[in-house]
């Protein structure tokens, strides 16, 4: 019995001893979010839908391009605008532009949030009036409402970190299954193409990168999309465990669904390892398509839209960047 109370005498000298060189963590900072407000984001969709369709090539599309440049220039520390011409699968050349905003562009540590900004140019998953364009409320709308949003946030409170917005071009002029054009690969996200294969600064990198699609729909639900789980699944897990700890498990599921082809695919590709980006998207298991129900028709309208799906990815999102 007195053999073992010295060797626990021993060990308890020996832990008092050592206890001054365990390295402390210090405590981790407490960062104060600002509050997402998605009755901003809303008006920022309005604005875009009032210029009507945004299809490359049209009035619409340039005024759009001018109010989206301008409010980014209000906001963010620098905005670059990456011009090119591409080629759409039924020769059309669209003039396009991929408008790139920056806070704290010095920063080596830094995220990228994206969007595409361009509409459908015809609705092709409607019943009637298949070749007219569509007005892109949630399609479109919401994922650059949601960012301008954010960036109107980050101007008055920056995060520790760098952060780059880009508003993708030419995303929605893919070919349809019902076109009499001989078949073009990878006719969709022509924007995000070019910018992959033209990367607007040497060497570019971000830790990682969020595209927003389809964010503002009723009811929606944003499941772990395929392509998304291969290439950011830490970015995926931290943004899903974020909105479930803010009360939005309801609207982040964290059930796997099938790959998507999106501006994400083919920044994660044709750039690999620049900057590993998921989707948040929704995924609608009632639609034959699994998209939002009303993509590419005419029902794709602002009165669709749904304060509390911006809000909900919106603060997630923000939450997300302010505590990296």
């Amino acid at each position: 019995m007195k053999k073992i109370f010295i060797i626990a005498m021993s060990c308890l000298l020996w832990s008092c001893g050592n206890e001054s060189k365990v390295k402390k963590q210090p405590p981790k900072k407490v960062v104060e979010v600002p509050s997402f407000n998605e009755d901003s984001a809303y008006d920022f969709i309005a604005k875009q839908v009032a210029f009507g369709p945004r299809v490359p090539n049209s009035k619409g599309h340039e005024a759009c391009g001018e109010y989206l440049i301008n409010t980014l220039n209000r906001f963010c520390d620098t905005v670059i605008v990456q011009e090119a011409d591409l080629t759409a699968f039924d020769g059309n050349v669209l003039a396009s532009k991929n408008i790139i905003a920056s806070f704290k562009p010095e920063r080596a540590k830094r995220v990228m949030l994206c969007a595409h900004w361009d509409t459908r140019p015809f609705a092709d998953q409607a019943e009637t009036d298949k070749n007219t364009p569509i007005e892109g409320a949630n399609d479109g709308g919401s994922g650059v409402a949601v960012l301008l949003e954010m960036a109107r946030q980050f101007s008055i409170q920056k995060p520790d970190i760098g952060v780059d917005i880009i508003l993708f071009d030419a995303e929605d002029y893919g070919q349809p299954d019902e076109s009499e054009y001989p078949r073009m690969q990878h006719s969709y996200c022509l924007g995000s193409q070019h910018w992959a294969q033209n990367i607007h600064k040497p060497n570019y990198y971000a830790k990682y990168g969020i595209l927003l699609d389809m964010v503002g729909g009723k009811e929606a639900v944003f499941t772990q999309e395929e392509y998304s789980v291969k290439f950011g699944p830490k970015t995926l897990k931290k943004v899903w465990n974020t909105a479930g700890n803010l009360g939005y498990g309801g609207q982040f599921s964290f059930q796997k669904t099938p790959g998507i082809t999106d501006d994400h695919v083919y920044i994660n590709y044709l750039a690999p390892g620049r900057v590993p980006t998921i989707d948040i998207i929704e995924h609608d298991s009632s639609t034959k398509n699994k998209f939002y129900k009303h993509w590419h028709t005419h029902d794709d309208k602002l009165e669709h839209i749904d304060r509390n799906t911006l809000k909900a990815v919106g603060q997630t999102v923000m939450h997300v960047v302010y505590n990296e």
